[in-house]
């Protein structure tokens, strides 16, 4: 009888290979009220297209992320810098999505205030980063711009994505 696996070491050729839908995928867009749907529209096309293993809710709430920081980039950002890029990466186990603009404004979550009708994307982007457990931030880029990314776990309950840049 041939016995396989808790013996013999693992092959690290078979240990480095990402699995079919992992990779960085990178696009840039005018900053025009019209690139905030296709942006949410190409995300969602490359989850399909890649075959990622992603709950629905986890869809559903990294579209509105993205909507939320393409509509920032959009409204704050267009005057110094006319395109944006947004950037999506896949582990094993989360995605990371991110919008790069070179404004050097560093935006803050504002606080709940149901008296006023906008100004609460990023307290949005937060709460649906945190309850699906995963981290999101704002960086600065070394042209003086920033990247606002949100990463979660593919899975419910998984494991959080990793804080450093991709």
């Amino acid at each position: 009888m041939e016995s396989r696996g808790s013996n013999s070491p693992p092959d690290p050729a078979q240990a480095t290979q990402p699995l079919p839908y992992e990779g960085v995928w990178r696009f840039t867009a005018p900053a025009v009220d019209v690139s905030v749907p296709q942006a949410r529209h190409a995300v969602r096309d490359l989850l399909n297209r890649q075959g990622v293993p992603v709950h629905d809710d986890t869809v559903q709430g990294l579209l509105l992320i993205v909507s939320e920081l393409v509509t920032n980039a959009v409204r704050h950002a267009a005057l110094l810098s006319p395109e944006v890029a947004v950037e999506v990466a896949i582990g094993a186990e989360w995605i990371r999505v991110s919008v790069e603009d070179n404004h050097p404004y560093r935006p803050k979550a504002l606080e709940r205030d149901y008296a006023t009708t906008g100004g609460r994307g990023l307290l949005l982007v937060r709460e649906i980063t945190v309850e699906a457990g995963g981290e999101c931030d704002v960086e600065q880029t070394a042209s003086g711009g920033k990247v606002v990314w949100a990463a979660l776990p593919l899975a419910p309950g998984g494991v959080t994505s990793p804080r450093s840049p991709l």
